[in-house]
């Protein structure tokens, strides 16, 4: 078994959702999160800034405020069979690729065990 972790932007949720559950992956965890990427502050700016120069533009006073910046983000946490991860991480790329900064990450954890509360059962049977 293994964890599925993929971080996506807030507009893809709906899509993501349906296309995973019509390929047969309807359960997963599901959470709102705030996070933010390796993109790093320009310099530069901050330097004029501090000079007392003039900031122009927005996109210069974006990129001072950039670095401490959160972004809203979904977390979708899914647990699948060790043959279904190649097919589930597909679908989570093609639904969610813009081509553009901050479309996601995906994370693939191995899973030791897994548990169902109500019945006991373990392993590929839980999930």
């Amino acid at each position: 078994m293994k964890e599925i972790i993929s971080v996506i932007r807030m507009n893809k949720m709906n899509e993501t959702k349906k296309a995973l559950a019509e390929a047969g992956y309807p359960s997963m965890l599901c959470k709102k999160v705030n996070g933010r990427g390796k993109k790093m502050i320009r310099l530069d700016f901050l330097e004029d800034l501090i000079k007392g120069q003039e900031i122009s533009t927005p996109e210069v006073m974006e990129s001072i405020t950039e670095s401490s910046r959160l972004i809203a983000k979904r977390l979708i946490d899914l647990v699948v069979h060790d043959e279904d991860v190649e097919k589930v991480v597909e679908i989570l790329i093609d639904i969610n690729q813009t081509g553009n900064m901050g479309d996601g990450k995906i994370f693939i954890c191995p899973v030791e065990e897994a548990i169902r509360v109500r019945t006991e059962e373990t392993g590929d049977l839980a999930i």
